[in-house]
């Protein structure tokens, strides 16, 4: 691996993670329930993105099959909870 590669990873790296602690004091702080919603869509979408950045630091396949689960989850999270925003039972 190259060092311009290696160092682009590193910076990714560390903007996710700044993004993740940043969307964790917005889940946190948040005033309404959708702000709340939002802010875990943002942290399973950065979680997928430093998985992704990691399988391509460490040439893994594993790295991207956990992503494309964390995207699975991530996706069946959202649209239930916003299911539940909206109507206030996530069955019916």
């Amino acid at each position: 691996m190259s060092a311009v590669l290696s160092g682009a990873i590193l910076l990714a790296l560390s903007c996710y993670a700044t993004a993740i602690v940043l969307t964790a004091a917005r889940l946190f702080m948040g005033p309404s329930a959708q702000d709340r919603v939002l802010a875990l869509d943002s942290l399973y979408t950065n979680g997928l993105l430093i998985t992704l950045t990691l399988g391509i630091r460490y040439a893994s396949n594993m790295y991207f099959e956990v992503a494309l689960l964390i995207a699975l989850f991530g996706f069946v999270s959202s649209t239930a909870m916003a299911k539940f925003l909206l109507r206030g039972e996530v069955i019916e």
